[in-house]
């Protein structure tokens, strides 16, 4: 009989050191340290040519640091994982250790306004194109594929568009062409989606959302979920030779990671190692809470529109349920008349607050056409599918009947 798997939460209370804490710490202590001493010159020598495993210095590797990653392998079944300073430094980093300028990607433009902003501008000036096509049609992404594209890039569940791509479908057209799949999986936790099950070779998260445990820290990381062995990439072949399976993180490691200087602080790691203890607890609250307020939003007069896909009414609501187990997230959206309603609702409200985070434990509202897309022109935030009337609520763990009353008032 097979040894029965421990569950989430008791994985990640029960993550073993990487070394015996000398004093038993229940907490992996942080590690404010920027270099480590070493008993000879032959072992700090053998440390910076990879002979001997060893921390040399925090920008790095780190202690703490590495106690996360090491939760996040064993919450994810991964292969490796990367802990970057945030979200946007471990999409650029990863995209730039597998992506070369003359190159291409796919993804959707339904993206969060900052990640179109990296690759609509930044990657573009890099020499590195984005061709933005609907993955809602796998199919139809044929076109868009030639001899230079590497891999597809998209988000579990867009942001703040909330649409859900079929990832079965995208990994199946991926593999046909050899190309990458990446996913952005920040708003389905890694306690209710498998980016290794789907077949995805890399995945990136914001762990300022969920994993920081209550908006504690920012935070990114990187996981190498060991789908793929990195063998027939070429801009890997020369980690490949030396470091087998693990070129894709030794290539972060050795030359982007380190040379761009996007390390995590070893306080953030200690915060979000302890977040990763009450995960899912408190992924499970915020998730019933935001499916309350989605059907009291369905329901009252003054809603034009409400956006989530975990409701049965959503088109995306068979995939949420095959795909996350059936809780794509904890943010919903809902339109208004028009932006001057929108406004005034917001500033009516008394427990949800105006701030842009999401994932946080406390509720928070945003309105994204004049704020996180308001660099971008009008036409374009409408072919992204940002309206002016739509806010974007992120649902926290308050009572459900203060947030239900909260919205009532101000609906008023």
């Amino acid at each position: 009989m097979p040894e029965r798997k421990p569950g989430f939460t008791t994985r990640m209370l029960t993550t073993p050191y990487v070394k015996k804490d000398p004093f038993n710490a229940l907490h992996m202590p942080v590690y404010e340290t920027v270099a480590y001493d070493f008993e000879t010159a032959e072992d700090i020598a053998a440390a910076f040519q990879d002979r001997k495993p060893a921390h040399a210095y925090s920008r790095s590797t780190n202690p703490s640091v590495e106690h996360l990653e090491s939760k996040i392998i064993y919450a994810t079944g991964a292969r490796a994982a990367l802990a970057l300073s945030s979200g946007m430094a471990a999409i650029a980093n990863a995209i730039l250790a597998l992506v070369k300028p003359g190159e291409n990607i796919l993804s959707s433009p339904n993206l969060f306004g900052h990640t179109y902003g990296l690759f609509s501008k930044t990657l573009h000036e890099l020499g590195i194109e984005t061709r933005f096509c609907k993955l809602l049609d796998p199919a139809g992404l044929k076109k868009y594929i030639d001899e230079n594209t590497r891999l597809i890039f998209f988000e579990t569940v867009t942001n703040p568009q909330l649409e859900v791509v079929n990832i079965a479908e995208l990994v199946k057209l991926a593999r046909k062409h050899k190309i990458l799949v990446m996913a952005d999986s920040t708003l389905t936790p890694i306690n209710v989606f498998s980016a290794k099950a789907f077949g995805v070779d890399v995945e990136i998260m914001s762990s300022t959302k969920f994993i920081s445990g209550g908006a504690t820290s920012v935070g990114g990381i990187i996981v190498d979920t060991g789908i793929n062995d990195w063998s027939t990439l070429p801009i890997l072949s020369a980690y490949h030779e030396k470091k087998g399976e693990m070129a894709f993180i030794a290539k972060l490691r050795k030359e982007i990671f380190r040379h761009l200087g996007s390390c995590m602080s070893p306080r953030t790691a200690q915060l979000q190692s302890m977040g990763l203890d009450i995960l899912a607890l408190r992924v499970e609250r915020s998730f019933t809470n935001c499916l309350k307020l989605a059907e009291f939003l369905g329901d009252h007069p003054v809603i034009k529109k409400v956006s989530y896909p975990g409701m049965p009414g959503s088109e995306y609501y068979e995939l949420s349920k095959k795909q996350f187990n059936g809780v794509p997230g904890t943010i919903l959206c809902f339109d208004l008349s028009s932006v001057e309603t929108c406004f005034a609702f917001m500033n009516k409200l008394r427990i949800i607050r105006r701030a842009t985070n999401m994932n946080d434990n406390k509720s928070l509202i945003i309105h994204p056409w004049s704020t996180i897309y308001s660099e971008y022109t009008e036409s374009l935030r409408l072919k992204m599918e940002v309206r002016e009337t739509m806010l974007r609520l992120s649902v926290g763990i308050e009572d459900i009947d203060d947030l239900t009353a909260d919205l009532e008032q101000a609906l008023k």
